[in-house]
């Protein structure tokens, strides 16, 4: 039986859906929540209707949904839906949507949304340009498009998309700030400002998060510290921090407006 990359990513993220609601092994995706939702403000709107695509537990739409009229969260993979479902309850948002469905493929009509937005994303999907355009496509005309990635940084050594997927099988392909600018200016969007900012984390809850196997995470460990000590570059950027073993990734937010 053939395993498509979205079987992967629903294999994957049904292992990791419990740890998302764990601070301490969700820090990087709630640590920098708060700067992408300052980067959001200037196009937030009290009448907005906002979609998240690739949402996972709908944490930018959790953040949102107060300041809009209306948040739907879509995703592929049911348990981290299921897991922001109860998150938002908890929270009593009564404004927000949980839809399972392919963020390459979005069921809704053309020019729907008012801002959509997608976070670490385009790195994990098999068709990031597939996805740019679909966001384009339910955008109505002046939308605001948000986008926040991991990405490769220009003319790094190593490659950090094998280590990346040797944590989890479901990663795609890391693009550039320039890559992700070419496609949302190919699917007829204008980009209007970016940032970018690096963060170097913890090895250990990372590789805990997806659960990765123990033997395929010493390996990881293995090469990176075979990298502090002179050995061939990951890509992974690897640092010891108060004797810890951390590495750095880079990330983008953007925003682009649709056309």
């Amino acid at each position: 039986m053939t395993v498509t990359h979205d079987d992967k990513v629903v294999r994957e993220f049904s292992k990791q859906a419990a740890g998302f609601a764990d601070p301490r092994l969700n820090v990087a995706f709630t640590r920098h929540l708060d700067r992408l939702v300052r980067f959001m403000e200037p196009e937030l709107d009290p009448e907005d209707v906002v979609l998240e695509v690739a949402a996972g537990t709908a944490l930018v739409s959790r953040a949102v949904a107060r300041r809009v009229r209306h948040a739907t969260a879509l995703d592929l993979t049911p348990a981290m839906l299921a897991e922001g479902k109860r998150e938002a309850d908890r929270d009593g948002l009564t404004n927000l949507t949980f839809t399972h469905g392919d963020a390459t493929d979005l069921p809704y009509v053309d020019r729907s949304f008012t801002l959509v937005v997608t976070r670490f994303s385009l790195h994990q999907v098999a068709g990031p340009e597939a996805l740019v355009r679909e966001m384009v496509r339910v955008s109505r005309p002046g939308a605001a498009l948000i986008i926040a990635d991991l990405v490769r940084p220009e003319g790094g050594a190593g490659d950090p998309d094998r280590i990346e997927r040797l944590r989890d099988p479901s990663h795609g392909t890391a693009l550039t700030t320039a890559q992700i600018t070419d496609l949302v200016t190919a699917a007829g969007a204008e980009v209007k400002r970016h940032e970018e900012f690096t963060f170097t984390r913890p090895l250990r809850p990372w590789l805990e998060l997806s659960r990765t196997p123990d033997d395929v995470a010493a390996q990881i460990r293995e090469e990176l510290e075979g990298e502090l000590a002179g050995g061939p570059a990951t890509g992974m950027r690897p640092s010891l921090v108060d004797g810890e073993l951390h590495f750095t990734h880079s990330y983008l937010h953007l925003h682009a407006v649709v056309g």
